[in-house]
């Protein structure tokens, strides 16, 4: 279970940092959940990864730690490419079902401008 958890992970910032938001399908179960964004299903993850290219083109997630335990991950990330500002941290942690994320918290240190 360790190993599938650890490598969804690593899919899911591959797609992130190649802009395939088409992969999202793939990744997330159709009854996905994202607690921060409060919303639901791989469609508003595709949405939101969108949204993030198009504010800063060049945004590479790089995984500084990540601990799994069961069929959840805890991931550390530093997102560079944000103009500005030293690489904001991340901290995200998932739950997997069958081979996909199915739910997400997470906290951000990027600063939103606007």
């Amino acid at each position: 279970m360790t190993d599938d958890v650890r490598a969804v992970a690593r899919r899911m910032y591959a797609a992130f940092n190649a802009s395939d938001h088409a992969a999202a399908k793939e990744i997330f179960t159709a009854d996905f959940y994202s607690h921060p964004m409060g919303t639901t299903g791989p469609e508003s993850v595709t949405q939101a990864w969108q949204r993030f290219h198009e504010a800063f083109p060049n945004a590479q997630v790089v995984v500084e730690d990540m601990v799994v335990e069961g069929n959840t991950a805890a991931v550390r990330t530093s997102v560079h490419g944000v103009p500005g500002q030293q690489p904001p941290t991340m901290l995200e942690i998932f739950r997997v079902r069958d081979g996909r994320i199915a739910e997400l918290w997470g906290l951000s240190a990027l600063r939103r401008d606007s």
